[in-house]
């Protein structure tokens, strides 16, 4: 049955869908020899694809792994970094090497927690579209005392990038003996470094970042530098966030573990 050519990609654990579009793009993909382009139709029965000139044999269909990491301090959420520092794959054993295996979506260098890595590239797709609606949870440190009419503002939603960002659940949970505040935030979206440019708008400075959650799937007590599989009824409870409704926000006030060498 044919298909398009990036979704069968993702399909086969090649690369997220946007990442199988971006070398459509660039030339990367031929079919049957010659180069492929966006929306054209495969048969991985019957065409032949190849991705920098080697042969991709669809028909061998790889397992799919779904992943949690907790992500460490400095690592990068990428599959390679240019400028040599350590990547999410890094924290993976050799013989989840060359899977396909990728971050699904990104925490930035300087945030730690919760973070997905699966080669399953059309669940990272469904995840990553701006159409789903995934809540993340962190927990956030920010300098100072945030006041409640900031608060208020930030949960209704703040212009950013010519656009308003979707409502948020902001909880206080606690000033620090510092005199800082520790927020509880729940997103229903994922643009860059949202939060902290969302602070930085407010008037106020990120000291630390921490997913604590993506849906259902809590970090829980992964250690730094570790990740594990996730259970079954943990995927299903994520497909099941995926096939929900959109949530409206009223704008008011087991499995495998493995401990890695980057603690």
């Amino acid at each position: 049955m044919a298909e398009r050519l990036q979704k069968v990609l993702a399909q086969h654990g090649l690369a997220s869908r946007r990442k199988a579009e971006e070398w459509i793009q660039s030339g990367r993909v031929t079919v049957n020899g010659a180069p492929a382009y966006l929306g054209q139709k495969v048969d991985p029965k019957d065409d032949q694809i190849a991705v920098d000139n080697r042969p991709i044999h669809l028909e061998e269909q790889l397992d799919h792994y779904y992943l949690l990491l907790h992500k460490p301090l400095g690592v990068v959420s990428t599959c390679t970094d240019p400028d040599g520092r350590p990547t999410v794959l890094e924290a993976l054993p050799d013989y989840l090497q060359g899977l396909g295996i990728h971050p699904v979506g990104r925490l930035d260098t300087y945030s730690t927690g919760a973070l997905l890595l699966t080669n399953d590239g059309d669940l990272t797709y469904r995840l990553t579209h701006p159409k789903h609606n995934v809540v993340k949870t962190y927990q956030v440190h920010i300098d100072g005392m945030v006041s409640e009419l900031d608060l208020a503002t930030w949960r209704q939603g703040v212009e950013l990038d010519g656009r308003l960002t979707r409502p948020a659940e902001i909880r206080r949970l606690a000033f620090s003996t510092d005199g800082n505040t520790q927020l509880e935030i729940r997103l229903w979206e994922g643009r860059n470094r949202q939060i902290r440019r969302v602070a930085q708008i407010l008037g106020y400075r990120v000291r630390r970042l921490h997913r604590t959650a993506v849906g259902a799937i809590q970090l829980g007590n992964l250690k730094s530098g570790a990740y594990r599989t996730l259970s079954s009824n943990e995927i299903k409870a994520l497909l099941a966030e995926l096939d929900a409704q959109p949530t409206v926000l009223k704008q008011s006030s087991s499995p495998l573990v493995a401990t890695l060498p980057f603690n």
